[in-house]
């Protein structure tokens, strides 16, 4: 599936109303530990779409919510090995 950008215009859309598991990365371009986990997630930035950021309370970053039927599932926060990323979406995609 192809990553999508996700704005505070279309995070309804493209994550509370999804019907598949979606996971949103909040990151900033300032945010070292945010690069480092870059190439395994694309992500929201949280300096532009500000009103989803503080909607689901983040205050550090990078922060990666996983979403199902509109709800939050799971998150991670900080820099985590890729391991570590395909073992928390697997878990959610069934």
């Amino acid at each position: 599936m192809k990553p999508v950008e996700v704005t505070d215009a279309n995070f309804d859309t493209e994550v509370l109303k999804s019907d598949k598991p979606v996971l949103v990365d909040f990151w900033a371009v300032w945010c070292g530990p945010c690069k480092m986990i870059a190439p395994a997630v694309e992500e929201i930035d949280v300096d532009n779409n500000q009103q989803v950021s503080m909607k689901f309370g983040i205050r550090s970053i990078p922060t990666l919510l996983i979403f199902k039927s509109g709800r939050v599932v799971d998150q991670l926060v900080g820099a985590v090995p890729k391991r570590t990323l395909v073992e928390k979406i697997t878990k959610h995609l069934n």
